[in-house]
């Protein structure tokens, strides 16, 4: 069961250890490459802001972006001011998404996302937290994989591996990190793949931040995944 207060309460500690971690740059280096490709470390922090006020207009029945361009427009006209103002509009979007966050609502009812995508708002704080813990470790500045929170990184995994079943170009592949285990992809009597590998290895892949190199795979080749 979805536990949103929880995940509020986690995506603040995460949302300082991000802030924590990048006030340690300068603005050289805030404004140079990220791990993404052809976004700079500024790129991602005006995207974890406006990604909280995106995600506040979801809690509160406002259509995500105002247009499909509106997204990345954002990011764009955000990416080249100083650190200090970055910094200062993740915290200040950050309150302002626990403040919706924090406020009397049905938590179960049916809110929408980008690309017609819906889901129950008890849902969209870990969302949240997927966004900041992520984007954290692309900034590239000392957090990898394995320094992400045991629980965030299961449940991420359980939510990719649930994405991606039933999808007609991944095949049934069996996933297993020694501890846990999941199957994804193509509907299958048997999976035709199994892969293994630590619990960091196989989010990696999943959320396309590595290649899988760290992974073995029996059965045939790993997979190439579909974008998220």
């Amino acid at each position: 069961m979805i536990d949103h207060a929880h995940d509020l309460a986690s995506v603040q500690e995460a949302t300082e250890r991000v802030l924590t971690a990048a006030a340690a740059l300068d603005n050289v280096s805030a404004s140079g490459p990220s791990r993404l490709p052809g976004w700079s470390r500024n790129h991602v922090l005006a995207h974890l802001a406006r990604n909280a006020d995106a995600l506040v207009n979801v809690l509160e029945g406002r259509p995500m972006y105002a247009s499909a361009g509106t997204r990345d427009a954002d990011i764009e006209r955000d990416a080249p001011r100083p650190l200090a103002v970055q910094l200062a509009d993740v915290r200040e979007s950050a309150a302002r998404f626990q403040a919706t966050g924090a406020a009397p609502a049905d938590w179960s009812r049916r809110v929408e996302l980008r690309n017609g995508v819906v889901d129950t708002a008890s849902r969209v704080p870990f969302r949240r937290w997927v966004e900041v813990e992520l984007h954290h470790v692309d900034l590239g500045i000392g957090y990898e994989l394995e320094d992400l929170p045991e629980e965030f990184t299961r449940r991420e995994t359980d939510f990719l591996a649930e994405r991606f079943t039933g999808h007609p170009d991944v095949p049934s592949t069996h996933l297993t990190d020694g501890t846990h285990a999941w199957t994804t992809g193509r509907p299958a009597e048997k999976p035709e793949l199994t892969v293994t590998g630590g619990p960091a290895d196989l989010l990696g892949w999943l959320c396309g931040r590595r290649d899988g190199a760290g992974l073995t795979v029996d059965g045939g080749a790993l997979p190439t995944l579909p974008p998220l």
